[in-house]
């Protein structure tokens, strides 16, 4: 577990010097060659480029750690069961029981809204 920790840090700097190095590029399109820009990645002097290189390193980097995460993510949590202890049987439906019918109820006299019977 203390692996799959460190290497979550790891990633966690990789990741943040990656978005630095991006925000340090020229706005122009420069970044990795994509744009219109002459001096793009397969040109003698975009090659050279220390931010692109740099770019480029850190992704790869950080596809590679990423992959290496779910790795390791995956053989941790394999092995486990799943737990059954909580599950709880069900008993059989049965049919619902049909109420018997109320006896006839003997009629009683009007009630005043105040309390009283009143009179017939």
């Amino acid at each position: 577990m203390s692996l799959f920790i460190f290497i979550t840090v790891v990633q966690a700097i990789v990741a943040a010097l990656l978005v630095t190095v991006i925000l340090m590029q020229k706005s122009e399109g420069g970044g990795l060659g994509v744009g219109g820009s002459p001096t793009g990645l397969m040109s003698a002097r975009g090659a050279a480029d220390f931010l692109s290189r740099s770019t480029a390193i850190l992704a790869t980097v950080f596809v590679v750690l990423s992959i290496v995460l779910a790795v390791l993510a995956v053989r941790t949590t394999s092995g486990r069961s799943i737990d059954t202890s909580l599950q709880r049987t069900q008993a059989p439906a049965s049919a619902p029981a049909v109420p018997a019918e109320a006896p006839a109820a003997a009629p009683t006299a009007p009630v005043d809204p105040l309390g009283g019977a009143t009179k017939q």
